[in-house]
C-alpha cells in the first residue's frame, strides 16, 4: 500500500496493493496494524454506503460532537472527492483537497475528525462506501455550502449544469456562519 500525503496534514490518499489476474482482482480495504504504521490509527464503529447517479453533490458534511475520520472510497463508478479543514487552529483553515476516486483507480482517501466531506458523481452511478470513526449523530450533524465562495472549490461540472443536492444540503450554511473546530 502505498499512502501519499495531500496539501492538507492529515488528508491522505491510499494507494492499495492490487493483486489481479484473468479472474479479476483482490485488494485489502482496511488492515489496522498496516494503516496505524502509515499514521492512521482509526477504530472504525460503522460502516455506510451510498450510491448516486451523475452530478449528485453531497456534502459538505461533518458532526460538531462526536466529529468522524472518514475512509472513503468508490466500488463502482467515479466521483471527486473533497476534504475541508475547519480546524481554527490550522494554518490550513478553510482550504480544501480534491481528488478523484473511482471504482477503476480503487485509491482510498482517509479524511481525519475535524474536516468536512463532500463529493461529486462523475460516473452514471457511482456506489461509494466509507467507514467511520464514531456514529452517525443526526443532532451534531452540519453542513457547509457545496459552492461557498471563501472555500472556493473547484468542482468539475459541466458549464451551465447545477449538481443535484438535497434539500439539507440546499439549506446549508457559509463557512463564515459554520459551527467549527478550535
Amino acid at each position: 500500500m502505498k499512502v501519499e500525503p495531500t496539501s492538507l496534514p492529515g488528508v491522505v490518499v491510499i494507494k492499495p496493493d492490487v493483486f489481479e489476474d484473468s479472474r479479476g482482482f483482490f485488494m485489502e480495504t482496511w488492515n489496522a496494524r498496516d494503516f496505524a504504521a502509515a499514521g492512521i490509527d482509526a477504530e472504525f464503529v460503522q460502516d455506510n454506503m451510498s450510491q448516486s447517479t451523475r452530478h449528485t453533490l453531497r456534502g459538505l458534511h461533518y458532526q460538531v460532537q462526536q466529529p468522524q475520520g472518514k475512509l472513503v472510497r468508490v466500488v463502482v463508478g467515479e466521483v471527486f472527492d473533497v476534504a475541508v479543514d475547519l480546524r481554527r487552529s490550522s494554518p490550513t483553515f478553510g482550504k480544501y483537497e480534491g481528488v478523484v476516486l473511482s471504482g477503476e483507480n480503487k485509491h482510498c482517501l482517509w479524511v481525519p475528525p475535524g474536516f468536512a466531506h463532500g463529493f461529486l458523481v462523475l460516473s452514471e452511478t457511482a456506489a461509494f462506501e466509507y467507514k467511520c470513526t464514531d456514529y452517525y449523530a443526526p443532532e451534531c450533524e452540519r453542513a457547509i455550502r457545496w459552492d461557498d465562495p471563501d472555500i472556493g472549490i473547484d468542482w468539475p461540472l459541466p458549464n451551465g449544469v447545477a449538481p443535484a443536492l438535497s434539500v439539507k444540503d440546499e439549506a446549508a450554511t457559509s463557512l463564515a456562519q459554520a459551527d467549527t473546530y478550535s
